[in-house]
């Protein structure tokens, strides 16, 4: 059963400020109005709270609630929409909700991982992901226009949005690193506008890196 948050309940969330999934967990959480203790964690060099809290893939984000870790992005945001009633992000109905789970695995799974070798691969590697970045982006696009919709998740930020934050911010940084275009507007218009709005919502922009610090940050990667 769903609850409000109580005051004598404890959140905390160890995330890295230039990471897309800490900012995903930020964001619901921002949205549902749950207080929250942030913790930064130096990849480089990881805390023995993150080690503890996360021993197989020692890696963020990770909840702790009421002491209790919860790790993986999808898994947490699934975890904090079935805590908490307030904005819920996934919907009722449960083809609805399937249908949603479903296109936050994709882009994990399949649009990210394209876009991650298209960035960053060699020049063959670049080539193919790229194709099938584009490909992945216009299942999205699709996906807007059967929706008719600001959103995935409707007229308000849902689960797919926040999982798809990457497309949202990210790639235009990335994008301007490598100078490798991949959300091009006359392409992808739908895709192009839901992406201003998703970063124009307030709880959204609190969250968000500062844009010159992430640039710099895949500028010295290059």
């Amino acid at each position: 059963m769903k609850k409000k948050t109580m005051a004598n309940e404890e959140v905390k969330l160890f995330g890295r400020w230039a990471s897309p999934f800490s900012h995903r967990i930020q964001t619901a959480l921002k949205l549902k109005g749950i207080p929250y203790e942030y913790i930064e964690e130096d990849l480089t060099n990881k805390s023995p709270q993150l080690l503890k809290y996360n021993p197989i893939h020692k890696k963020i984000p990770v909840l702790v609630h009421n002491g209790k870790p919860i790790v993986e992005s999808l898994i947490i945001l699934k975890y904090i929409d079935e805590t908490w009633e307030l904005f819920p992000l996934l919907p009722n109905d449960p083809w609805e909700k399937a249908n949603a789970l479903f296109w936050a695995i994709f882009i994990d799974e399949k649009l990210f991982r394209a876009r991650k070798m298209a960035l960053w691969g060699d020049e063959k590697e670049s080539k193919e992901a790229m194709e099938e970045t584009f490909e992945c982006l216009r299942w999205l696009e699709n996906e807007l226009k059967v929706k008719k919709s600001k959103f995935f998740g409707g007229e308000c930020i849902g689960f797919v949005d926040i999982v798809a934050n990457g497309i949202g911010f990210w790639v235009g940084v990335q994008e301007e690193v490598t100078n490798k275009r991949m959300l091009v507007q006359e392409r992808f218009p739908l895709l192009w506008d839901w992406a201003q709005d998703f970063v124009s919502c307030d709880a959204v922009k609190e969250c968000l890196p500062p844009r010159e610090k992430l640039l710099a940050l895949y500028q010295a990667r290059v």
